[in-house]
């Protein structure tokens, strides 16, 4: 999958700090040597806002970095400009689901732990449509069928030639939840099945049997990018989410999802499992 600008961005900045760093100069001597505050180097290299490519060139110099690596960092700020095909979208959205999207343009798989509702990559529109009904209650018409029609584009990138791997870890609870009424309830899981049988794409059942489990805390979804240093933790919170990209915070969601794949069940037990709910259904 070729790198989009988000990636192209946070790849300059975990560049340019390893470059730094191996060169032994701080943040201020840095910038002093290249006539940029050291607030705009640390910005550069913490992956937030724009960069200047002839500032990235210079500090290239400056690291006394191969001309290969110099040039590549050169290339990868200019075309941090690009924006995605959302940005054209005549009606605004929220900025947490910009960078959402944004950064799933670009992912080469992504770990969903499901606790409430199933991904929004796997919905069907009506049953997406009533869960934005639902939790964006007094919202005008327009406004749902907007969010809906984006919610309905991103699944487009299943059908790319080179998709992203798309593991979900659904709790049982979001299988027998009725959204939207039996048919719509129906529809969901026969698609589910559908879509479990494509190669990028692995579902599995998370049982009340397991009991607590490494994910009570809710819903979240790892980004992975083309190198860890690109991974994104997503956490569902009311009214928009909460993006995390600390060493740390990224292990400890790692972790947990790892937790969650060995505790639930497996893939084949995982269809039989929904069979199950929409014979019931």
């Amino acid at each position: 999958m070729a790198a989009g600008p988000t990636t192209r961005r946070r790849q300059l900045g975990a560049d340019l700090r390893r470059l730094r760093e191996h060169k032994g100069l701080t943040l201020e001597e840095a910038g002093a040597r290249v006539g940029i505050s050291k607030a705009t180097l640390s910005r550069y290299e913490t992956k937030e806002g724009t960069v200047k490519w002839p500032a990235v060139d210079a500090l290239c110099r400056e690291y006394e970095a191969p001309d290969d690596i110099r040039k590549a960092l050169v290339e990868l700020a200019k075309g941090a400009k690009i924006q995605g095909w959302w940005r054209s979208l005549a009606d605004p959205i929220p900025e947490s689901m910009n960078l959402m999207l944004t950064l799933e343009d670009e992912v080469v798989a992504e770990d969903h732990y499901a606790c409430m509702y199933v991904p929004g990559l796997l919905q069907t529109r009506a049953y997406a449509e009533a869960v934005h009904r639902a939790s964006e209650v007094g919202c005008p018409d327009r406004e749902v069928q907007h969010m809906v029609d984006i919610r309905m584009k991103r699944q487009e990138l299943l059908q790319r030639t080179e998709p992203p791997h798309v593991w979900a870890i659904i709790d049982e609870a979001a299988i027998r939840r009725v959204v939207g009424g039996s048919k719509v309830m129906h529809d969901q899981l026969q698609h589910l099945l559908t879509l479990a049988e494509k190669p990028q794409v692995d579902v599995q059942i998370l049982p009340f049997s397991t009991g607590a489990h490494a994910a009570s805390v809710g819903s979240f979804a790892l980004l992975r990018g083309q190198s860890p240093d690109l991974d994104v933790v997503y956490v569902d919170l009311l009214g928009g989410g909460l993006f995390m990209e600390k060493p740390q915070e990224l292990e400890r969601y790692k972790l947990a999802f790892d937790y969650l794949r060995a505790q639930a069940l497996d893939l084949e037990s995982s269809a039989g499992a929904i069979r199950q709910r929409l014979r019931e259904l």
